[in-house]
């Protein structure tokens, strides 16, 4: 049972090891933020995620609610922390809007009565 264990183990831990290097790849090669958001969240949060089960599985049944919730918090927090990331990008003009399909922020932000048309450029701010 044990072989079959370390195997099981093994192909987990590498495979959130590979994501993780995806993920960083991605950082890395894609060319704009929002992009670069996707990499950073989905494949990190699904990496970890199969490093914690191929632990899970070498450890005693004791420590799986711990595992569940580190699982908890990184599902949580990842998006949250992507949409704040985007939205301040969005905000001071560091992404491409000619790039989005849809952009329903501006239409958001208009109705809340901070358009982003009327916050100073990035050469307006570097002068």
């Amino acid at each position: 049972m044990t072989a079959v264990a370390d195997v099981i183990t093994a192909v987990l831990l590498l495979a959130g090891a590979l994501f993780c290097l995806l993920g960083s790849v991605g950082l890395i090669r894609f060319p704009d933020i929002v992009s670069r958001l996707h990499a950073a969240a989905k494949a990190q949060t699904l990496g970890l995620m199969l490093v914690l089960a191929g632990t899970a599985v070498q450890m005693p049944l004791r420590y799986a609610p711990v595992l569940l919730l580190i699982i908890l918090f990184q599902l949580f927090t990842a998006p949250i922390t992507s949409q704040i990331v985007g939205r301040t990008a969005y905000r001071v003009q560091a992404l491409d809007r000619g790039a989005l399909f849809r952009d329903e922020l501006a239409d958001r932000l208009a109705r809340d009565g901070t358009p982003v048309d009327e916050q100073p450029s990035r050469e307006d701010a570097d002068q």
